[in-house]
């Protein structure tokens, strides 16, 4: 058995530590994170600004580069005392769907192709890649919308694309950056209520960063990060049915 593997899926997070800066400059943004989203769990991650929330997704991302400690992505070890793998572009392509506050839809594309660039990208056909963009885009009921430009869309329409753009390489692992912090509460539930829908289809962990109380009952496991350290806690896991 291959060391570097572990049958839990999902993402596992041991240990891990960043420092910005040098000497009397350092600056230990995080000092011991562990933590662990199963395949088909939805995760809150929650903390005050400056707590080290920004900078744990962009180690998750691949962006950054931690310090020390493990990161377990899939079935496979991504970190483990320096990068483990020697493409991290392909990895973030291909292994990490991000969804952010904002859509950030290329304005020139219309929907299908803006869900369709990411497999085309990772080397699917044009035929397959929107035959996937259109398969997301009628799961999550916005399929009627698919030749439109994205300035043509209402906000909640926009976010349901960019879930489907994230979710277009079948990615093990999804990043969520305050997704439904523009939203009004119906519309940030139904975001909510889509993610665990698709958490659950899809076997993706996802990891929900955020500061808002709208949605935060909804989770069933919550990590409060805070000075650069981790604790979890049980959540409501409020019904979204």
């Amino acid at each position: 058995m291959n060391p570097n593997k572990t049958a839990s899926g999902g993402i596992r997070i041991e240990g891990l530590r960043k420092v910005y800066g040098q000497g009397d400059n350092a600056v230990e943004a995080l000092k011991n994170v562990n933590m662990s989203v199963a395949p088909g769990e939805v995760v809150g991650l929650v903390g005050p600004s400056g707590s080290g929330k920004s900078t744990l997704l962009k180690c998750l991302g691949a962006i950054i580069e931690p310090t020390s400690g493990r990161m377990t992505l899939g079935d496979d070890v991504i970190y483990d005392k320096g990068w483990q793998v020697t493409d991290l572009r392909a990895l973030r392509r291909d292994r990490i769907g991000f969804i952010f506050q904002a859509p950030y839809l290329i304005p020139f594309l219309d929907v299908t192709d803006n869900v369709a660039l990411l497999p085309m990208l990772a080397g699917q056909t044009n035929a397959q890649s929107r035959a996937r963009a259109l398969e997301l885009l009628t799961a999550l009921d916005v399929q009627h919308r698919a030749l439109a430009e994205p300035s043509q869309l209402s906000g909640g329409e926009q976010q349901r694309v960019s879930i489907a753009r994230a979710l277009a390489n079948r990615p093990p692992v999804i990043l969520a950056d305050e997704p439904t912090a523009p939203l009004d509460s119906e519309r940030a539930l139904a975001v909510m209520r889509i993610l665990n829908q698709m958490a659950h289809q899809a076997q993706t962990a996802i990891i929900v960063v955020t500061h808002d109380e709208k949605i935060i009952p909804t989770f069933k496991r919550i990590y409060h990060i805070r000075d650069g350290r981790t604790v979890e806690e049980a959540g409501e896991g409020r019904s979204l049915d």
